[in-house]
């Protein structure tokens, strides 16, 4: 029998085309509408979440206008009358203002919202955990993504409120009372409670079984309670009246309880991208409990974060923030080149050639230079108790050692052959532009012939005429010094140092290390010198946790294991303190004790150096820093000059 080709067949295959060609159009269709839907979906989720804000502050308005004025001595901002009646009698209150962008980018010329700001870092961090991190990185991502109770405005470095709402300080200094914005919630939504500040501090941060070390040592020694009043009230009692006691309650980042608490310490101090907050951005992705650990944030990976669309002050402009990690100096000035980054912290040199080589390079980037309340300053820091395990004492126990090492170095020579001239040489551990900088002080000299001197009262001369020193016992002067490896101006000064120190009969042996690996090396105190940097985080830090005996301990930040009986009573009587003209006067003394005996040799304090790419706007050179939150997108073709 032949089969046939009949009118049917061909009606049949007919019908089958045109039910695929309607699929593939469907498809296509749904292709395109999916970025508007997801549009749609993202405008949806901002009028929620601002509807929700408006609500609350109706029902705050209602609520206050409602109450009557249970304080006569209140700080008074001019609006509605507040409810105070979660206030002790009697005790001004310190009313803020709703936070807001100290510029916001909504009302800038070019605004749009979108787009995606990459940033490199210098080294590899190893945990972006709240408390567990160990570096600088850490810190630039938990900043973004958590906030304190207060803090420091960008423009007048006055400490203002962030979560919190208003507060009360003891006119003792022994209590602090802090009531939180009503309007805060975490980035899932919560509300922010006072149980949320009771946790953070007496459970996590407090708790030994929580590798929160570094925090945990500061605020162990000042804090021994932390009360909830009522649901939207805290209350921090403190050991001593001192300075620093009102940033140790408001100053660090308020967690979630319900979302933390669900972790056991073991599976936090494993932890690698546990970060969750309140804050203008999220992580990417989230872990949702202890079974989806696996699904954080580990090292050798890119950090994403996320605009959070619930962020309770307003909209950050951008849609996403990434970290990448590039050690080398030259590969991350040639990624931002090739606009694989969006903005990178240049070295000196780079900074000065860039801008002397090419003069179009401004034209589609900021070159942004300044001074602010993070520059901090450079170091070597010498072991001055035993090292590590071995127990073994350095030649840098001795002060006129010590002493030496520093005359011993040109600074002056290595700012202009390291840094290009930028930047000065460092005297303490206090910013110049500080009034905590003593003035009368100046930098130790480069002087050989003095440094010889004291090498050899302290013991150390070449006596076999091989142009080494020796000590009583016939043992040479050599040392190891460490420094992270990937960086230019890492290798520069440690040929500059030995070089330096050969010169002396001082044989020095470098030890280069993965940045990673540094703070293994600092908890375990097993070294000789090596090289760092300090930045500041407030226009005043407590020194304790760097130079006093207490901070010898493991966990803390005094390293080098410097002791000193001068030093630890003045870092406590000007931690007592309140009168700041006082307190002054006390750094000043401070500085010259540290001046004389250097536990560190203090190399250069530092301007902030960025390149940034013009296609973002709204970028400021604040006291404070500068706010990535209020960066926005804008065509590349867009010329905009950096706001201060």
């Amino acid at each position: 029998m032949q089969n046939r080709f009949g009118i049917k067949d061909f009606i049949v295959i007919a019908l089958l085309v045109a039910i695929i060609a309607t699929l593939w159009l469907s498809m296509i269709q749904r292709d395109r509408q999916w970025p508007v839907l997801q549009s749609l979906l993202e405008q949806g989720r901002n009028i929620e979440s601002r509807m929700a804000s408006i609500e609350a502050r109706v029902q705050n308005a209602s609520a206050m206008s409602a109450a009557s004025p249970q304080q006569s001595t209140t700080t008074a901002i001019p609006q509605t009358v507040r409810d105070a009646s979660w206030a002790r009698p009697g005790i001004e209150i310190a009313w803020q203002p709703q936070p807001e962008f100290a510029n916001d980018p909504a009302r800038v010329p070019g605004y749009k919202p979108g787009g995606e700001f990459v940033e490199i870092f210098e080294g590899q961090p190893q945990k972006v955990t709240p408390y567990l991190y160990a570096d600088v990185y850490g810190l630039r991502v938990v900043d973004r993504v958590c906030e304190s109770l207060a803090t420091f405005d960008p423009k007048t470095m006055k400490l203002v409120g962030s979560l919190a709402d208003a507060w009360q300080i003891d006119p003792d200094g022994l209590w602090i009372r802090a009531h939180i914005n009503p309007e805060a919630k975490f980035s899932d939504r919560s509300q922010v409670t006072a149980e949320d500040v009771r946790w953070t501090y007496m459970d996590f941060i407090l708790n030994p079984s929580i590798d929160a070390d570094r925090t945990r040592s500061t605020l162990a020694d000042v804090l021994t309670e932390v009360k909830v009043i009522d649901p939207a009230t805290v209350e921090f009692h403190f050991k001593d009246s001192l300075f620093t006691n009102i940033l140790a309650a408001m100053g660090n980042p308020v967690l979630s309880k319900g979302y933390y608490s669900q972790f056991e310490p073991a599976q936090i101090n494993q932890s690698t991208g546990l970060l969750m907050g309140s804050g203008p951005f999220m992580m990417e992705r989230i872990p949702a409990g202890a079974q989806d650990l696996a699904s954080q944030w580990t090292p050798g990976t890119d950090i994403l974060i996320v605009r959070n669309p619930n962020w309770w002050v307003g909209r950050a402009a951008l849609d996403q923030q990434r970290f990448r990690t590039i050690k080398d100096d030259l590969a991350r000035l040639v990624a931002f080149r090739n606009n694989e980054a969006s903005m990178v912290l240049p070295t000196s040199p780079q900074f000065n050639s860039v801008l002397r080589d090419e003069p179009e390079f401004e034209k589609s980037n900021y070159a942004l230079k300044w001074v602010n309340m993070r520059s901090g300053y450079s170091f070597i820091a010498w072991q001055c108790g035993p090292r590590g395990e071995t127990g073994r004492l350095t030649p840098f126990s001795d002060m006129r050692v010590r002493q030496a090492m520093t005359l011993l170095l040109d600074r002056e020579k290595m700012i202009r052959d390291i840094w290009d001239g930028i930047g000065v040489v460092a005297k303490g551990p206090f910013n110049p532009e500080s009034p905590a900088a003593n003035a009368a002080l100046s930098p130790m000299p480069f002087d050989p012939e003095a440094a010889m001197v004291l090498l050899k009262e302290a013991g150390w001369e070449d006596r076999n005429a091989d142009g080494i020193l020796e000590n009583a016992k016939g043992e040479k002067f050599e040392f190891e010094y460490t420094y992270a490896t990937g960086g230019e101006i890492g290798e520069r000064i440690a040929r500059f140092t030995g070089d330096s120190y050969k010169k002396a009969g001082i044989v020095m042996t470098t030890r280069p290390i993965d940045w990673s690996r540094y703070q293994d090396i600092i908890k375990a105190r097993d070294f000789d010198a090596l090289t760092m940097a300090w930045s500041a985080s407030a226009p005043e830090s407590d020194p304790k946790q760097i130079y006093h005996s207490e901070s010898m301990a493991k966990g803390r930040d005094n390293f080098s294991q410097w002791s000193s009986p001068a030093a630890d009573a003045l870092i406590e009587q000007g931690r007592r303190a309140m009168d700041e003209e006082t307190r002054m006067l006390i750094w000043h003394q401070l500085e010259a004790v540290i001046a004389k005996e250097q536990p560190y040799t203090f190399i250069r304090v530092a301007p902030w150096l960025r390149f940034i790419k013009r296609e973002f706007g709204n970028v400021r050179m604040y006291k404070t820093g500068l706010s990535p939150e209020e960066f926005f997108f804008v065509s590349p073709s867009a010329t905009m000059a950096p706001g201060t």
